[in-house]
This record gives C-alpha cells, sequence and structure tokens, in this order.
C-alpha cells in the first residue's frame, strides 16, 4: 500500500525515534571498534579490502561528467571515504546525525568546496545537489525511516546506494528498530524497489560487491538514475 509522504513526515515528528540517541552511543562507546576519545564508522569504512574498490568506481564515476556534480554525502560517518572523493565534486555535502561528529569533522577536513552539516535525514529537509550517496546507512534505519528519506531522493538524478545483504535469496524490507544493527540478523536486507518503498528509477546498475568471509553476507553498492 502506497503510503503518503506527508503521513510519514507526520508519524516522524509526532514519534520519538531512537536514531540520534543510538548513533552517538555508537561513538562514544566505540561500539565500532576504533580507539577511545576518536570517531571510527567501523570497518565498512576503513578495510582496504572493501574501501579501495569502491573509491576507485566512485572516483571514476564523478569524474565522468563534463561538469562536475553537487554531491549530497548522506550520513557521512568518519569521513575515511568522503576525503577521497570531493576532489572529484563540483560541491560536496557531507551529512551526518551525530553532531560531536560534524565538529570532529569540520577541524579535522578543511576543503574550499566541502561543508558539513547536521541533519537527521529523516526527518529534516535535505540541500539540493545533483547525486546523493548513502552509504551503509539505510541499513540502520527502521522501515518507517526508510521511507522517508525515499521520499526526498527523487530530488537527486543520482543516488548511490550501498548496503549489506545476505548472499543469496533472502526476503528484503523487514522491519527493524533504527540503531547499530542491521537486518542482516534476521536474514534481510534493504531492496528499495520492493514494497513497501517501491523506488521509482530510469536506470539502475551494480557498481561494486565485496563478499565477507564465513557467510557475512556481501556488501553491494548500486547506481540509480531518478530521472
Amino acid at each position: 500500500m502506497f503510503v503518503k509522504k506527508e503521513e510519514i513526515e507526520s508519524k516522524l515528528r509526532k514519534k520519538p525515534w531512537p536514531t540520534k540517541a543510538a548513533m552517538e552511543q555508537v561513538y562514544e562507546k566505540n561500539l565500532w571498534g576504533g580507539k577511545e576519545s576518536d570517531f571510527y564508522s567501523g570497518e565498512g569504512s576503513h578495510d582496504p579490502e572493501i574501501v579501495k574498490p569502491y573509491i576507485a568506481v566512485l572516483k571514476s564515476f564523478l569524474s565522468s561528467f563534463k561538469e562536475p556534480l553537487t554531491v549530497c554525502d548522506l550520513g557521512c560517518g568518519d569521513f575515511n571515504i568522503g576525503k577521497d572523493l570531493v576532489g572529484h565534486t563540483k560541491r560536496y555535502i557531507a551529512i551526518d546525525i551525530v553532531s560531536g561528529l560534524i565538529a570532529r569533522n569540520n577541524e579535522k577536513f578543511k576543503v574550499e568546496n566541502l561543508e558539513f552539516r547536521c541533519l537527521d535525514i529523516a526527518r529534516d529537509d535535505l540541500p539540493s545537489g545533483d547525486c546523493a550517496i548513502l552509504r551503509q546507512v539505510l541499513q540502520h534505519l527502521s522501515n518507517a525511516e526508510v521511507q522517508s528519506v525515499v521520499g526526498k531522493l527523487y530530488n537527486f538524478k543520482y543516488v548511490v546506494l550501498t548496503e549489506h545483504l545476505p548472499e543469496g535469496d533472502f526476503v528484503p524490507n523487514k522491519d527493524i528498530i533504527s540503531g547499530q544493527g542491521i537486518r542482516l540478523k534476521k536474514q534481510s536486507g534493504l531492496n528499495l524497489a520492493a514494497p513497501p518503498f517501491n523506488l521509482r528509477v530510469k536506470e539502475e546498475k551494480q557498481l561494486v560487491s565485496h563478499r565477507i568471509p564465513r557467510g557475512k553476507g556481501v556488501i553491494v553498492t548500486t547506481l540509480y538514475r531518478t530521472s
């Protein structure tokens, strides 16, 4: 059943969502690893076997345009990946829900065409741009929050989505409570083209994938063109 964007946003405003507090706790307690007193966005943002192929394919995509794109990084994390992409864009707006992380990034990364903003991508209006990047972000959100974000993706011509998925067949889009966990524990993962999200796109192309050993799934990056 199709749910109007206004209904989703109304529910999000009325009901308290745990996302901000959960993500703050992740960094405060180093739940994804890293050293104390620093912000660390996990192996998915630091393991060279995962990161290097991703950066290579994103650089190739961003550099393919005669006029550089304005990119909105929706869930920029510790910016270990984004720092290598900024130079291939006209403007790079890096967004995260954790205010302390954004303050740290502002101090650490100073580039003329780079801007950091603290926003909740499910609740807040997003900046305008040509391309949205969501790298292992939606997998942490409840279906209601994912639905809210999906409604905003049509404002971008290109969407680069990375998700951690089970290998083989799985039931997509099982709901979760927003937080550090993902749907993999339920043998599920996000498929934005499937109900209840039903993302409508003009083109879809898988850019890169990385299989995690010992049956821990696969990290898949897909490029969507919405218009």
